[in-house]
């Protein structure tokens, strides 16, 4: 496996996909060089946000990359344990594996359980 914690890693996520098993989407790194802060500073993390749409959309784009080469994809990182969406975000994306801290598992879960079971519907129905 390789991760994915750097903006140049999903570029090149095609490339990697021949050399690696799977991919490990780092979201705190990926969040913080992606937006250019430093997550660490009093006086810029309150900007910090995994859910921002330049990550997001790396993100997907790692998760295609990794689906498009058929190997497995998950994600570390802290935006799952805080952000109920983001779980949701990771499910519609068909990511592969989520971590979650331990405080947050058991909601973790459940709303992996939601949202998997949201996509299967929705799949059903059309």
């Amino acid at each position: 496996y390789v991760m994915i914690e750097i903006p140049s890693n999903v570029i090149l996520a095609d490339k990697f996909a021949q050399l690696f098993d799977g991919f490990s989407i780092g979201s705190n790194d990926l969040t913080q060089l992606t937006l250019g802060l430093d997550r660490d500073s009093e006086i810029v993390s309150h900007l910090f946000n995994e859910n921002d749409e330049a990550v997001t959309t790396l993100i997907s784009q790692a998760i295609t990359a990794a689906k498009n080469a058929g190997i497995k994809i998950g994600l570390c990182g802290q935006a799952p344990s805080d952000f109920p969406e983001f779980s949701k975000f990771l499910v519609e994306q068909g990511i592969d594996s989520i971590s979650f801290t331990p405080d947050a598992l058991i909601k973790g879960i459940e709303n992996i359980s939601k949202a998997e079971l949201t996509k299967s519907l929705i799949k059903e129905v059309s």
